[in-house]
């Protein structure tokens, strides 16, 4: 009876299994007898709902709502010219309620369930289509499946979102729609499905945390095509054409750093350790991408901007997306700042020597900062940097080509695809506006209102 109490204290301190206390007085088990003992009650446990990780994850999804109506939505109006505000607003807002309808219908079944066998290595399958099978009680780990799809739903929303910064104040609104639901299904779900839904990157092992092949290079590489394919717009390079309300913008940039914490922290689906880890790396990179971007454009130019401040955080949140939840703090911190410097140089150097018009810079803060986080994060994974580690067996250069390799995937997939799309609504509808219409402005030429009257 001694013995069964003693055995009975340890087990409640945590200091042996409590299956332990079950055994008969006077019987000693091994290591792996106790096993057989735990073993299978621990098999035959359901999945148990967490309420702390469950509401977290309610509140990551709004968060995350937040970053595109209004975060994005105001972001990029504060960057147009006063005639073109309600249709950049427009194109944000409808795409958000495009893409959400049909995440429900098919996007959610082709990115997150297995798919048929040869083609499950790239796209997913119908078995969730329009939502069938899902219940108030279906778990997907401790947390309900429907908030589980409604937080990938927002990731798949701000993703083409971001796409309308690129071809501004030039495109048609019957062809953005047509643009975004085509490309979510086309480039968005395959890539969300290759890197988070068991497809072939994440069997090669290739990290991406919370989105920087899947959202950012996605996304840059899609706007850098429309900017190519739509062209330049009307007199650019020969007049200029400055953000009409930084206001808006500084605000804009603000509700997606706010939000932003959803989109990272979230992504680790529960309330724990690594979330606050994720917390605090996403704010020490972007702090330190905003102080990058201020001092090379301060040395470069003379004087420091609010819109350069507004873009190194922007820039900043992007690189340290895929990282989050793998590096330490220190790590994030030179990965913020060097996304801070090259997406500065991305957008005053590259984007005027190759002479496109990226019109609110998507390739160059979201396009080239996904790429550098990307690509960093399989150096500053590494365990003497602060990071968690490397899988056993894989080394920094393995990481780092495992990195590369999702990236260049992502590129190439989305370039060819998005190129292909553009060209056939371009055939079937048109793609551009009339000059008399882009000269008016798309605010009255193509919704009949103003923003400001």
């Amino acid at each position: 009876m001694r013995k069964f109490i003693v055995l009975f204290i340890l087990a409640f301190w945590g200091l042996v299994p409590p299956g332990l206390g079950h055994a008969e007085e006077g019987t000693t088990l091994t290591a792996p007898e106790t096993q057989a003992v735990t073993a299978p009650l621990a098999e035959e446990k359901p999945p148990a709902l967490d309420t702390g990780s469950t509401a977290w994850m309610i509140v990551a999804t709004v968060l995350v709502i937040m970053m595109t109506i209004p975060g994005l939505a105001l972001f990029y109006g504060g960057l147009v010219r006063a005639k073109n505000v309600l249709s950049i607003l427009m194109q944000v807002f409808i795409t958000f309620c495009l893409v959400s309808v049909l995440w429900a219908l098919v996007g959610y079944s082709l990115a997150f369930t297995e798919g048929p066998a040869k083609l499950d290595a790239v796209i997913g399958g119908f078995s969730k289509a329009f939502l069938k099978g899902l219940t108030p009680d279906t778990l997907n780990g401790v947390i309900p499946e429907y908030v589980f799809l409604t937080f990938q739903m927002t990731f798949a929303a701000i993703t083409p979102a971001l796409i309308v910064g690129s071809f501004a104040e030039r495109i048609k609104f019957s062809a953005v729609l047509w643009f975004m639901a085509g490309w979510l299904i086309l480039c968005y779900v395959p890539i969300a499905h290759m890197v988070w839904g068991g497809g072939w990157l994440a069997d090669l092992g290739a990290k991406d945390f919370a989105g920087g092949t899947v959202v950012h290079v996605n996304a840059g590489i899609a706007g850098l095509v429309g900017a190519l394919v739509l062209g330049k717009r009307l007199r650019y390079g020969r007049e200029a054409m400055p953000p009409h309300n930084l206001g808006l913008t500084m605000v804009g940039a603000s509700l997606l750093w706010v939000g932003w914490f959803g989109f990272n922290v979230g992504s680790e689906l529960a309330a724990d350790g690594i979330a606050g880890m994720v917390l605090a790396n996403t704010q020490f990179a972007t702090a330190a991408a905003v102080l990058g971007w201020m001092g090379v454009e301060w040395i470069a130019k003379g004087k420091p901007s609010m819109l350069g401040a507004a873009s190194g955080a922007v820039a900043g949140l992007v690189a340290i997306t895929p990282a989050c939840g793998f590096v330490g703090p220190m790590g994030a911190i030179v990965i913020g700042a060097l996304a801070g410097i090259v997406c500065f140089w991305a957008v005053v150097g590259l984007k005027p020597a190759l002479g496109y018009d990226d019109s609110l810079d998507v390739f160059g803060v979201h396009g080239i900062g996904g790429m550098i986080g990307a690509i960093l994060t399989g150096v500053f994974m590494a365990s003497e940097l602060g990071g968690v580690g490397y899988p056993d067996g894989v080394s920094m250069g393995g990481q780092v080509s495992k990195q590369v390799i999702a990236t260049v995937t992502a590129i190439v997939w989305t370039g060819i695809l998005s190129f292909v799309l553009y060209k056939a609504i371009d055939v079937l509808l048109g793609l551009r506006v009339s000059e008399e219409e882009e000269r008016e402005g798309l605010d009255i030429s193509s919704h009949g209102e103003k923003a400001y009257n």
